[in-house]
């Protein structure tokens, strides 16, 4: 076999339909298996998996494992040449894995591989490319100083050798995957991927960025960032330097005060809803009583040459091809006022994110 796709939930189950349903159409011409672990999610996620996608391994977890050690007990019964680590907030094109299958079985000495990511709106997410966060690095990420800790000096658009990738989408032979022992199972949450690809180059290896090739993370909806998500994260770092680095009083300090005065001063804005003045269904299919679900007026359209300013893209996910989708979305990125959705008919509700620190929008359609 040549591929399991890896795909850790907790808690996001229509990010994870429409996950599934883009990473399904991504695989079908490949020898390849899908492997959800569910963390023991309460809002119907399994139970979705088992109706609409019942040919997909489902490990059902009664409790929540954690990152490390659910996509180790998934990677221990993957039977595929290569895993990919990927979260349930992303959206991939028909040809991600043929592409990156193709180039990384090309590569010698390849260590992890990862791609270009975007948020649901075309923005580039930077932690695509990442730097080693040696102390002072993340020192100065602490105090909102995030140059170094992204690897800057590579274009997001190109193909070169990077230290860190990001664990929302991570590929990796499994032969190596076990000769490094997997995630540490010591981080909850947070960090493992950082590890992971540190092991790797120690052992020997080069860890690529596949800038050519775009997935959408939505992020936002597996993180919210509050004062919870910093102390995971900074704990997690305290474990990685730990382990790699010698112990450093200072950072210690300063971790344990940034934690507590970070979310004082950096309080969580909601986020303003955009409001757009239109609405473009993308769809050679004509979609009954969507426009009593709206509150701007609606137009339809087969294909899109053009965007627009101040317009919602709804894209109909049966019927246009999500390379085709992501291409769009790409392009949006300078567009104002606009946002784009994605509409699940099998599920019929409408779903999308205008940005990484937002949880996500899903209007369920009334018939």
């Amino acid at each position: 076999m040549q591929l399991s796709v890896i795909i850790l939930n907790y808690n996001v189950r229509y990010f994870l339909e429409l996950c599934l349903h883009s990473v399904s159409k991504s695989v079908e011409d490949l020898d390849a298996e899908i492997i959800v672990v569910d963390n023991a999610s309460p809002d119907g996620s399994c139970e979705m998996v088992k109706r609409l996608f019942p040919d997909i391994i489902l490990i059902q977890n009664s409790e929540n494992l954690g990152f490390a050690k659910a996509n180790n007990q998934a990677a221990k019964i993957a039977k595929g040449e290569w895993v990919c680590i990927l979260n349930p907030d992303t959206v991939v094109g028909e040809d991600c894995f043929k592409n990156i299958l193709k180039y990384s079985n090309s590569i010698k000495n390849l260590g992890i591989l990862g791609c270009r990511l975007m948020d649901g709106s075309g923005n580039f997410l930077p932690e695509s490319k990442r730097n080693i966060p040696t102390t002072k690095i993340s020192f100065q990420k602490l105090r909102g100083n995030s140059d170094l800790y992204y690897a800057n000096h590579i274009k997001e658009n190109s193909i070169a050798e990077v230290d860190i990738l990001v664990g929302a989408f991570m590929l990796l032979k499994k032969s190596l995957y076990e000769k490094v022992g997997g995630f540490d199972e010591d981080f909850f949450m947070y960090a493992e991927d950082v590890d992971l690809c540190y092991r790797v180059l120690n052992a020997g290896y080069k860890n690529i960025y596949y800038g050519e090739e775009s997935v959408i993370h939505f992020k936002g909806e597996s993180t919210i960032k509050d004062s919870k998500y910093l102390k995971n994260f900074y704990g997690s770092m305290q474990v990685f330097y730990k382990k790699h680095f010698r112990k450093n009083v200072v950072y210690d300090i300063a971790v344990w005060f940034g934690i507590r005065l970070v979310p004082i001063f950096k309080k969580h804005k909601d986020l303003e809803k955009i409001k757009t003045k239109s609405a473009v269904l993308v769809s050679n299919l004509r979609l009954k009583n969507l426009q009593e679900n709206l509150e701007v007026p609606l137009t339809q359209l087969e294909t899109i040459s053009s965007l627009a300013n101040d317009s919602t893209y709804i894209f109909n996910v049966e019927s246009i091809p999500f390379k085709s989708i992501l291409k769009c979305i790409n392009k949006g990125a300078s567009l104002k006022n606009s946002n784009f959705r994605f509409y699940m008919p099998r599920s019929n509700f409408i779903i999308g994110s205008d940005n990484s620190n937002d949880r996500g929008q899903i209007l369920f359609l009334k018939d």
